[in-house]
């Protein structure tokens, strides 16, 4: 029987994305919500490019895999699952006489602030270069917002390898999807001469019998606090949905960073004992994806 993961990270960041802008302000990309408040976000395209550019920087994920064919830029006619990691989870769409089509085996949202956007911004001068030469310097304005950042990762392990009528050994097929939760754990994104890491403070989630981004949504800041307290009621209404006989909560453990969340001793009741470290959560994790393929260590 065919089984998903699916989890919720939480992770602190700064400024992520930016759209096109007006004039010399550069805004970041934001959603506004009926009660007025805005917040910020990271595209899934946008995390999606840094999860396969840090697949690249530490296992070598193959990226020469792209071709301008007919005006368009997508991946090689000739190139299969079984050259690129990337076209295995992501998908591809090749067009031609006969478009052929491999919709995502991992399935992104967009990162989306927890904190609502206050309208920071930082002005800018390019003094430095421009007192060398005796010339006026150019301004900018950038939006900057400091946040809490939620998205939700799911994937379908038995579509994992299997495209097309080729099919990947379990081995290779295990070793993609724990490579993957080990970029997850590790992500971080370049931007603006920035560093910023994507790593989680926060996680939940696990092995379930069906693909859904259970906690999607339903992880959030208590509004009325002051010490980022994460509401735990909607995360307990989430641990009793019912899938036919399967209980999410038997199937879900929470991992977080020490010292980042003001109601963290309770995460272990939230977690029903199932809490710990986000290094273990990920550890868990990856052990039920070599049990579920049958490979061994």
């Amino acid at each position: 029987m065919g089984k998903a993961i699916s989890f919720t990270v939480v992770f602190k960041a700064n400024s992520l994305n930016y759209g096109e802008g007006v004039g010399n302000v550069s805004e970041l990309k934001k959603i506004h919500r009926g009660n007025g408040d805005v917040y910020t976000f990271a595209s899934r395209q946008s995390l999606r490019y840094d999860i396969v550019r840090l697949g690249n920087e530490l296992f070598e994920w193959n990226l020469d895999t792209v071709d301008k064919t007919k005006g368009t830029l997508q991946f090689k006619d000739k190139a299969t699952i079984a050259d690129s990691v990337e076209m295995d989870l992501f998908g591809y769409l090749k067009t031609g006489q006969k478009s052929i089509k491999r919709p995502a085996v991992v399935r992104l949202s967009h990162a989306v602030s927890l904190e609502p956007y206050r309208h920071d911004m930082e002005f800018l001068t390019n003094m430095g270069l421009a007192e060398r030469i005796g010339e006026t310097a150019n301004l900018a304005n950038i939006e900057q917002h400091e946040s809490l950042y939620a998205y939700t990762i799911t994937i379908d392990l038995a579509r994992v390898g299997n495209d097309q009528g080729e099919e990947l050994a379990s081995e290779t097929k295990c070793d993609r999807v724990q490579q993957f939760l080990d970029v997850v754990k590790l992500l971080n994104r370049h931007i603006r001469g920035r560093q910023e890491t994507l790593s989680p403070l926060f996680v939940i989630g696990g092995l379930y019998p069906v693909a859904n981004p259970f906690f999607l949504g339903r992880v959030q800041l208590r509004p009325d606090s002051r010490t980022w307290d994460l509401n735990l009621d909607s995360i307990a209404d989430v641990m009793d949905t019912t899938v036919g006989s399967d209980r999410i909560g038997d199937y879900t453990r929470i991992g977080f960073v020490t010292g980042q969340f003001g109601n963290e001793s309770q995460f272990e009741q939230a977690a029903e004992g199932k809490a710990g470290t986000v290094e273990a959560f990920f550890k868990d994790l990856k052990e039920e994806v070599a049990q579920y393929y049958g490979v061994t260590s």
